[in-house]
């Protein structure tokens, strides 16, 4: 990518974003409307529909009669697949356009938002294009003048409701295997990231998704997002966001058609590094790479580091450093490493943290602070604080944002008892030389998913999702299918 600053300017003033709802193939306007407010600069970027009961009863109604009547859910998955690889390949064409909105919209840098989240993005579609064809069904051997069919067929209208933190990745996560199975969907982005979902949308139709089997619907949580999760035409619900939102969406099931609700949930992961890692520096790198990469709102994000005691000094040091490094500034500057926190509400939450965190006794070694306040965007300096007590609010509660934690460990059996001192068990870190550690370590951690000297790294090949109050269900893989599939057993009397 070589676009300077000044080119992503001049794009930006001419990039002309979407409006309206996407329903049954078609753009609709119905609803009021809101503002959609850039966390770069604290402008205006523009106005969007805002969706309500009204607006949902339409988009579940044509995606209901898209899977009941329409042709998607009958094709052949060879087919379905081509043209999910077609949206692909469609995104790839407008992957600078795509870049642009997200940045724009939610304070990603420019270079991750087009090097990570659109390859992310490209890359599921492409994936569940190409897996769709590849399952197969099963026949049991059972007794000899019997039968028996065990076979997956699509669960109907899906509703998919995603954060703002990465727009696009995690739309793709659910809306590619959800179509690959042959459902339809309705998709409710974030209020603060809705631009790129509409313009994903309106790429499908393009691409010869058929009317009405994926439908997106702007609007509120509280209201939109409800309407969804309550609605009883909707037989899947796939929610990535807060525990305390996916809650709601428990409760909306049980008050409606007892739908099933599939949950990627919050996280304070733990990232442990011993004496003996393969490479402190590495470690001290990846652990700051982790925690500030998208501004450190990610629920992976490794935002308590513990470290035994021995080293605990020297990774910190090192960590510090890096963090006084770091690049903070506009997103649409490819030299920026860590761009805005998605608007002001959040950065005062964060900064609540920080605050608290102080109160507690922790010691403040970097950060802590809006800066560019001038700007008008809402950007906060990467933040790192030691002497954690393992009970306080930095230790136990997501926070969401570039705020890392420090706590130091005298042994292995105690670094993993406050490993696992969360209510969360989405991911966690090891960094070792030995591979007895690694294995130990490793199944003892209570997570979804488990990085040795690394973190963040894996494929579509691999499932995520979490533990305990991280959720249930998991993205990614072919497991990811069991969300969006039934069961069906046939048995034959030969």
């Amino acid at each position: 990518m070589e676009a300077t600053r000044d080119d992503w300017i001049t794009r930006a003033k001419t990039l002309t974003l979407p409006g309206a709802h996407v329903i049954d193939g078609a753009p609709h306007h119905g609803g009021g409307t809101f503002t959609v407010v850039s966390p770069r600069d604290g402008q205006p970027l523009a106005e969007i529909a805002d969706g309500g009961p009204a607006e949902v009863g339409l988009a579940v109604a044509a995606a209901r009669r898209a899977f009941d009547h329409g042709p998607w859910p009958r094709l052949a998955p060879a087919e379905r697949g081509r043209v999910l690889t077609r949206m692909a390949d469609l995104f790839e064409e407008h992957r600078a356009e795509l870049a642009l909105t997200v940045s724009l919209e939610m304070g990603k840098p420019i270079t991750d938002a087009h090097d990570i989240e659109l390859r992310a993005l490209i890359n599921t579609f492409r994936w569940y294009g190409q897996l769709a064809d590849k399952l197969t069904d099963e026949a049991p051997h059972t007794a000899p003048d019997a039968l028996a069919l065990v076979t997956r067929e699509p669960a109907g209208v899906v509703g998919a409701v995603v954060p703002w933190n990465f727009p696009l990745t995690l739309a793709g996560w659910k809306v590619a295997p959800a179509l690959a199975a042959g459902c339809t969907v309705v998709l409710k982005p974030s209020e603060n990231s809705p631009l790129s979902a509409l313009r994903l949308g309106a790429l499908a139709t393009e691409a010869g998704l058929p009317p009405g089997v994926l439908n997106v619907v702007t609007g509120d949580g509280p209201v939109t997002g409800r309407a969804l999760g309550l609605h009883p035409d909707v037989d899947v619900l796939a929610f990535t966001g807060s525990t305390a939102v996916g809650r709601h969406y428990l409760r909306y099931a049980a008050d409606s058609n007892l739908k099933r609700v599939w949950l990627e949930l919050g996280g304070k992961s733990p990232n442990i590094i011993l004496p003996d890692a393969p490479d402190l520096e590495q470690a001290a790198a990846t652990a700051a790479w982790g925690i500030f990469f998208n501004q450190g709102e990610m629920c992976t994000a490794p935002s308590r580091l513990l470290v035994h005691s021995s080293v605990a000094e020297q990774v910190t040091e090192a960590v510090v450093a890096r963090a006084r490094a770091l690049s903070v500034g506009d997103p649409l500057d490819p030299a920026t490493e860590m761009g805005a926190l998605v608007g002001t509400g959040h950065l005062d939450r964060v900064l609540g943290h920080v605050h608290a965190g102080v109160d507690s006794g922790a010691r403040l070694r970097t950060g802590g602070e809006r800066v560019l306040a001038e700007t008008g965007g809402t950007y906060l300096a990467p933040t790192v604080f030691d002497r954690v007590a393992p009970d306080s609010r930095l230790a136990r509660e997501e926070i969401f944002g570039p705020v890392l934690s420090v706590l130091a460990f005298d042994d292995l059996d105690e670094a993993i008892r406050l490993a696992n001192a969360t209510e969360y068990g989405l991911a966690a870190g090891l960094w070792t030389s030995d591979l007895s550690t690694a294995h130990r370590v490793s199944r003892a951690l209570k997570a979804g998913t488990v990085w040795v000297n690394c973190y963040e790294e894996g494929d579509l090949t691999v499932p995520f999702g979490g533990f305990k109050q991280s959720g249930n269900g998991r993205d990614k893989s072919a497991h990811a299918l069991e969300k969006y599939t039934e069961l069906k057993t046939t048995w034959i009397q030969l």
